[in-house]
């Protein structure tokens, strides 16, 4: 337990405990705390308030955000620090100042806004580079059966889980001879560093064990969310498939190239599959859709709106169609197939930057949507630090804390980006646990579903929805549930 008292000293010494945001024409700058006194856990929470007061896309709704909440104009500067450090120190720690004093709780609002004591993870997990087990997989309860488990929805290449011979569809029912429950499974998928287990496969609704065990160890490898490109030639058409599973600005090249095959082979068609995609980076988000189309370099693609204290500031800062990808000093130049139409296949889990992807193409060309609804997510976020200089470059030594809040919401060129209940497909279709088939393979159902979408054939689709209703499958969580920058957009 934290001790409460407070000293004259470090009251008066953390200075005025609000400030308007610092401008540079279009830009606004936060550098971090500007307390000079040595206790770095209040250094910390004086940054968390700071940061959220200038930066916070509900600033204006949270009272303990309000620039007058820590006394009036005829109170003292040292009675107004006085009350604001006696409030940043009756939390628990930092993170119970973020998320129990200063996020706009109300009917959850904000479901997506974090804080961390170690960024470097977060930079991390920007670039792709997560602890993990090298598979993706989901956790929920076979009601039927009464059972839980975790089954596996792909694999990293390059990752041991490979090399072993895991595949999608594998099932675990035990970890390190623990059977799974609801409350114990994600902290042994995830915290537990090395883990052994048997699979199972469903045959007839039953399990069966395939004979084989797995050791796994949580190891940070990077993965390249490109996982599957091709093309299919049926019907006439050159229907390119791609799926991908994160915006992560490392990739963008790799992206790049799997649309300079799809355009050397010319390609009419394109399904673009989203279903594990939670998110991830704006400026990949638009060379994406600039990808897809071509026919629209210039034009706005996203508006940003800010809280009322930065949109003066900031104005409607926009994001537009463009035909080159800037890497460092390079400009790339990006290959587009000047599409006028696209299919997506989404999830539940379909988020954030996917979702931008969705709606900012919807103003310009038709989107045929496949699948669940997606996540509802239309906010994004920047990293924000606690520099010691100036110029933002120098994070402080002594600590690593940093967060991510909302800070803006985004539009599509037509001012439409209300969609936090999710984006409603065109075409209702889920995964099932027990039929989940070969992920790029023409059979696989929710890819199937769509090639007979392009090519007129939609015979066959009855039996599928039988099978949903009498295998039903309580989803708890994914291998990514928890991770830093899970249902992102940032810039």
């Amino acid at each position: 337990m934290k001790h409460f008292f407070i000293s004259i000293f470090i009251a008066i010494s953390l200075l005025s405990c609000a400030k308007e945001p610092v401008t540079n024409g279009n830009e606004v700058s936060f550098t971090g705390s500007d307390y000079t006194g040595n206790d770095t856990d209040l250094r910390v929470r004086d940054f968390i308030w700071k940061g959220l007061n200038t930066y916070y896309l509900w600033q204006a709704d949270v009272p303990n955000l309000q620039n007058n909440r820590f006394g009036s104009l005829s109170d003292t500067k040292a009675d107004k620090n006085r009350s604001y450090t006696e409030f940043l120190k009756s939390f628990q720690d930092p993170e119970h100042l973020f998320y129990v004093g200063l996020l706009n709780n109300y009917r959850r609002i904000d479901r997506f806004s974090y804080i961390t004591d170690n960024y470097t993870d977060l930079e991390n997990q920007f670039k792709g580079i997560t602890a993990s087990l090298g598979m993706n997989y989901t956790i929920g309860l076979v009601q039927k059966l009464g059972i839980y488990l975790a089954y596996v929805r792909y694999v990293v290449p390059n990752s041991d889980a490979e090399r072993l011979g895991l595949q999608r569809g594998d099932v675990i029912l035990s970890i390190n001879g623990q059977q799974l429950t609801r409350t114990n499974a994600q902290q042994l998928l995830q915290k537990t560093p090395i883990i052994s287990f048997a699979t199972y496969r469903f045959v007839n609704d039953k399990f069966e064990p395939t004979g084989k065990t797995y050791t796994l160890r949580q190891e940070q490898t990077p993965e390249n969310p490109v996982l599957i490109h091709k093309v299919f030639n049926k019907g006439g058409k050159k229907m390119a498939y791609l799926m991908y599973n994160a915006f992560v600005a490392d990739f963008d090249e790799a992206l790049n190239n799997a649309f300079a095959d799809f355009k050397a082979q010319g390609v009419t068609d394109l399904i673009l599959d989203l279903r594990y995609n939670g998110g991830g980076s704006v400026d990949s988000a638009t060379y994406l859709a600039s990808m897809i189309t071509g026919q629209f370099n210039g034009q706005v693609f996203a508006v940003e709106k800010w809280n009322s204290k930065l949109q003066p500031f900031r104005g409607n800062t926009r994001e537009y169609f463009t035909s080159n990808m800037v890497k460092g000093s390079r400009q790339v130049a990006i290959n587009s197939l000047r599409l006028n139409k696209v299919y997506v296949i989404t999830s539940d889990g379909t988020a954030s930057a996917s979702e931008l992807v969705i709606n900012g193409l919807k103003a310009y060309i038709d989107v045929v949507q496949i699948g669940e609804t997606t996540m509802g997510k239309n906010q994004g976020s920047v990293t924000v630090y606690d520099f010691t200089d100036k110029q933002r470059k120098v994070k402080n030594p002594k600590h690593k804390w940093a967060m991510q809040p909302l800070v803006m919401k985004i539009e599509n060129a037509k001012g439409i980006g209300d969609y936090v209940n999710g984006l409603e497909p065109n075409i209702q279709i889920s995964e099932i646990v027990n039929h989940l088939g070969v992920l790029g393979d023409e059979t696989e159902p929710l890819l199937a579903r769509t090639l007979q979408e392009i090519t007129g054939n939609v015979a066959g689709r009855a039996s599928r929805s039988a099978s949903k209703e009498t295998f039903y499958f309580e989803k708890l969580g994914t291998s990514t549930s928890g991770y830093f920058g899970l249902n992102e957009m940032y810039k």
